[in-house]
């Protein structure tokens, strides 16, 4: 009987730890985001751990599981090697589970959600995703999760050592009972009686989007979105397709052409094209934002065509690249520009420009191998570039690559030597990305990140400041339209309000450039990256047919919108309002102003891209 009691004592506690576990990480995500834990309060708080204790009991059954099967054999097999077993298995999974839940907490500052299968496409580059993170996060990182590991260990081990000698060997009729309590555990993990499976709907309790991405079990929420793989199947139909393309064209139609006087002086100018990296309207003076973080574009912002409702249709580079030269708006969930299957059949901007008799290259400091660009960018039609490669060592920074000035030193040279106009040059700039490793005097300090996010971004406007300044005096600027565009916004600097709300994805866009007509100065329409391709061959005369997502940004009519995607949701918002849905909490996260047409649009955008996502081969 008491060898009956102990195996029940032993799969209890069992249990037990690994939902301790799970509290103490959700404390440690609170703790290191304290700042948003306190603008969340303390009430709110403490319910996410009584939220999130669902999904924390539901991964407690996933990982006792294989002890409470082994646990099975130590009745009839040598129970001190089975809880040997068992031991070596919990030391095991509590290394792997510690390492997530740091690399989980690093990640969410930048990406905005819990640790989901995002963090697999970067496994082929494992040291261009290191270097996100600066030496001191890298080490700090890596001591805490030694220090977790071993502290969890410990306390389990003392368990182990207190229930090892009270196991024996007991009878055939204890078998049908551990099994019936193994096979018990699908209720835990289902979370109940219920129908449907517990999910994230079942945490997400508050307008707080934080306090719902606390409340969140992360290993639960990697290891769902790794199981629950696309089956071909469209989870954001809200419409039958009919209804969902009247619903975009009803409002696009009137957008596709304008009737202003030529934004450009000459019929064919060089184009170059210059994407900032990580450059939110926040902390753009001539935004409204910051005044003194970008003191250069600020001023150039007086001299050529302010975009001042531009947006970045997503959040990350590999996001924002296809919707500047194809204008496609980035799946919820997925990411095309590492699918070259599906890029292959992308409209592409270069290779129209092409056609229109444009010399095409690409400028990058970093590796271009780095999610998938050089393949998506061949497909494109570009054939000239220059990389990471093309740099010495030593003017690269330790982690991304060369730093922007001399990347910048670099394409105005070449520009300088280049007699074939005309011209379209891409050039993406690298130095304020994670960790902001810059050359000289962290003019805002170096803190915090929010401090650090400046500095770099301030070195940045001063490299772009002096090409500007130093491209006047060439030949080919009086024949060049330049367009300075963020590739998407950021978290940095902490906005009021929801981290997906708009604040995080305004971007800027200023056109100058001897080919502008400066009779413009401000364009106040609602536009967002997709809208560059359409608009640019617009110009041109070039073929835009095949850009069906996109539409004049030139067009002022108040129908104008802009939309963007982030993980499993969207923001739409023009002139009147603004609109951001939730798909897992499956409600509005922000609704302001007159959005009874936004809800519809947004919904019918989302179903639309990706359904074309899923059918492209």
């Amino acid at each position: 009987m008491n060898t009956l009691k102990n195996r029940l004592l032993f799969n209890i506690k069992y249990f037990l730890f690994w939902i301790i576990y799970f509290l103490f990480a959700r404390l440690f995500f609170v703790l290191y985001y304290f700042d948003k834990a306190q603008e969340i309060g303390l009430l709110t708080t403490v319910k996410t751990f009584l939220y999130g204790l669902q999904l924390d009991i539901a991964f407690s059954g996933y990982l006792s599981t294989i002890p409470f099967l082994l646990i099975i054999f130590s009745i009839f097999l040598n129970p001190k090697r089975i809880l040997k077993i068992i031991k070596w298995y919990t030391f095991i999974v509590i290394l792997c589970i510690s390492i997530l839940l740091f690399i989980d907490a690093g990640l969410y500052q930048a990406w905005g959600v819990r640790l989901d299968t995002s963090l697999l496409t970067y496994l082929n580059t494992p040291e261009l995703m290191i270097a996100s993170t600066s030496t001191f996060q890298l080490v700090g990182g890596i001591l805490g999760w030694l220090m977790v590991s071993y502290g969890f260990i410990k306390i389990f081990h003392k368990f182990y050592q207190k229930k090892l000698y009270k196991i024996n060997k007991g009878t055939w009729l204890e078998i049908p009972l551990f099994l019936l309590i193994t096979a018990a555990l699908i209720i835990p993990v289902r979370g109940g009686f219920q129908t449907i499976p517990v999910n994230q709907s079942n945490v997400y309790f508050s307008d707080k989007m934080f306090a719902n991405h606390a409340a969140i079990n992360f290993i639960w929420n990697f290891f769902n979105a790794l199981t629950h793989k696309t089956d071909g199947k469209n989870p954001y139909i809200y419409f039958n397709d009919k209804t969902a393309t009247n619903v975009i064209n009803k409002t696009r139609n009137e957008l596709l052409e304008t009737h202003i006087d030529s934004v450009l002086t000459i019929k064919k100018p060089n184009i170059l094209l210059i994407i900032w990296e990580s450059l939110p309207a926040k902390i753009v003076g001539s935004l409204g934002g910051e005044p003194n973080v970008t003191p250069n574009l600020n001023e150039l912002s007086k001299e050529g065509i302010l975009f001042t409702n531009f947006y970045g249709n997503g959040d990350r580079t590999d996001k924002a690249i296809p919707a500047i030269l194809s204008g496609y708006y980035s799946p919820p969930v997925k990411r095309i520009m590492r699918m070259p299957n599906k890029t292959r059949s992308l409209p592409m901007l270069p290779k129209k420009m092409e056609q229109l008799g444009y010399k095409t290259s690409f400028y990058y400091g970093g590796d271009l191998n780095f999610g998938n660009m050089n393949t998506y960018l061949r497909n494109a039609g570009i054939n000239n570039f220059v990389d990471g490669s093309d740099f010495d060592k030593k003017d690269w920074n330790s982690k991304w690559g060369a730093y922007d000035d001399v990347f910048m030193k670099r394409l105005e040279k070449d520009l300088s030597k280049n007699k074939k106009e005309p011209f379209f040059t891409i050039a993406l700039t690298l130095t304020s990305h994670e960790p902001y490793e810059i050359k000289g005097e962290y003019v805002f300090g170096k803190d915090t990140e929010d401090n650090k996010f400046r500095s770099a971004h301030h070195y940045t406007d001063q490299v772009i400041g002096d090409f500007i300044k130093s491209a006047k005096k060439k030949d080919w600027y009086q024949n060049t339209l330049i367009v300075i565009m963020a590739d998407h916004g950021h978290s940095s600097p902490k906005h009021q309000g929801p981290i997906f709300s708009p604040k995080k994805f305004r971007i800027p866009m200023l056109w100058l450039g001897g080919a502008v007509n400066t009779s413009m100065k401000e364009v106040s329409m609602f536009s967002s990256q997709v809208d560059f391709s359409f608009t640019l061959l617009d110009l041109l005369g070039g073929d835009k047919k095949d850009f069906v997502l996109g539409k004049n940004i030139f067009n002022s009519s108040n129908k104008q919108y802009a939309h963007y995607t982030f993980n499993k949701g969207y923001g739409t918002l023009n002139k009147n309002g603004s609109f951001v849905y939730d798909y897992i909490g499956k409600k509005p996260i922000l609704n302001e102003g007159i959005t009874s047409n936004l809800d519809s649009l947004g919904k019918a955008i989302t179903q639309k891209s990706y359904q074309d996502f899923l059918e492209r081969k």
